[in-house]
């Protein structure tokens, strides 16, 4: 993560140093770098260039922050949304309505509705039921629904349960034994135009068989569908390409070992290919800068307490993911402990019995590899102050999310008047 080095002992993004961005804006915040973005984003792009001209669009789940977004538009990528806040903030950033691809097993009405009325390149759809919705939409619009079919491979993607996504059990897709009687019945719905298959079995892959099986099996039911009838024009194979968080553990396939494989299997296909890359975007982009609020005496070991806490960084606490963590500054030396938050849970908890740099109250720590996954789950739990972000370019930054606090959610609330009414009554 060259982005985020040391510069006279003082860990810097980009030419900015931390510290100063502690000062100016507080902690706990997410810092990213424009330099680390852009410079993934074109070397994906290298690596599936011999693919043609294959879509790459951005996973906004992974972070939907407007600038963010914007920075990747500006680098000819678009957006795989599953929301209707996601397609407009897609839209908001300059993301082109053709470079929109609509997934979610959940997709509304009014959702569906939003992206005819606004464009975009096509909707995954992942049952027969959300087929059926569409086309009654559409056809109340007046308008032809570009769509593909998100089959389930019945791959295990060999990745943490909660992020898989490919296997017979999980909620997504249309069972692939099940595509080729689904893709005969959009067939014959109206305003539908059936453009594509699709398919995504997880996120943080660490190897490339899982992908490879599930892409040849996508592969035979193109031919398949095709025998059938079907114009089938394009081909989502998702994202889920990992990113190594842990700097001891093996390097995940690379980009470029990635787009070999899918120029092998895909050889032949005669279609538009299409790419939903998230974390392996953002993730290295980004850390979640934060300050010792103490240290405290622990049986084991001591607890390191931060100003961070779950509520900003939800991955270890809903993954029990591994993230780097270090001082800004550090001296030298080294200690083992338990490294958490202060909200008012046991699982608020970043590391257990880690060695990281020794550090005392009011120093300043980074948490790695936090640009995908983290402000965007973020919450106010414990009614702290929802976390801010900040974007460096080069020796520019900026506040791109502004910290929000108790009394701008306060704003936001109302006490209904009956309340008051009550109390006086009671008290009478």
């Amino acid at each position: 993560m060259t982005s985020f080095a040391r510069r006279d002992g003082v860990l810097h993004c980009e030419g900015v140093p931390l510290p100063l961005l502690a000062r100016e804006v507080g902690t706990p915040l997410f810092v990213y770098s424009s330099a680390a973005m852009r410079g993934q984003a074109r070397r994906f792009q290298s690596a599936l260039a011999a693919l043609g001209d294959p879509l790459i669009a951005f996973a906004v789940k992974a972070n939907p922050n407007a600038a963010v977004l914007a920075t990747l538009a500006a680098e000819g990528l678009g957006a795989d949304v599953v929301s209707g806040g996601e397609y407009a903030r897609a839209c908001a950033a300059g993301v082109p309505p053709e470079k929109i691809v609509f997934s979610g097993v959940g997709k509304t009405a009014a959702e569906m509705r939003q992206a005819l009325e606004g464009g975009l390149k096509q909707f995954n759809l992942e049952s027969a039921e959300e087929a059926e919705m569409l086309s009654q939409v559409a056809s109340a619009m007046g308008r032809v629904a570009p769509v593909a079919i998100r089959v389930n491979p019945d791959v295990e993607a060999g990745s943490h349960a909660k992020i898989s996504t490919g296997a017979a059990h999980n909620k997504f897709g249309v069972p692939i034994r099940d595509a080729a009687a689904v893709a005969a019945r959009v067939r014959d719905l109206p305003a539908l135009d059936l453009v594509g298959v699709a398919v995504h079995i997880g996120s943080q892959l660490t190897g490339l068989a899982p992908l490879e099986r599930a892409f040849v099996k996508l592969g035979a039911l193109i031919t398949e569908m095709r025998a059938a009838g079907h114009d089938i024009r394009t081909a989502d194979l998702g994202g889920g390409l990992g990113i190594r968080y842990d700097p001891a553990a093996p390097e995940p396939p690379s980009p470029e070992d990635y787009g070999a494989m899918v120029g092998r299997v895909t050889s032949g296909w005669n279609v538009d290919l299409a790419f939903e890359p998230g974390r392996l975007i953002v993730g290295d982009a980004g850390v979640l800068l934060t300050e010792v609020i103490r240290v405290k005496e622990g049986t084991a070991n001591p607890f390191v307490v931060l100003d961070a806490a779950m509520n900003d960084l939800m991955r270890p606490t809903l993954y029990d993911a591994w993230h780097k963590i270090e001082a800004v500054t550090p001296g030298g030396q080294q200690m083992i402990a338990d490294v958490v938050g202060p909200i008012c849970e046991t699982g608020d908890t970043f590391a257990t019995a880690r060695v990281i740099d020794r550090v005392v109250a009011g120093d300043l720590m980074v948490i790695r590899t936090a640009g995908a996954y983290g402000a965007t789950m973020a919450s106010t739990y414990n009614s702290r102050p929802l976390v801010a972000e900040v974007l460096v370019n080069g020796t520019e930054w900026a506040v791109v999310r502004e910290r929000r606090d108790t009394e701008a959610f306060l704003r936001d609330e109302h006490v209904p008047a009956w309340v008051g009414r009550e109390l006086i009554g009671q008290g009478g």
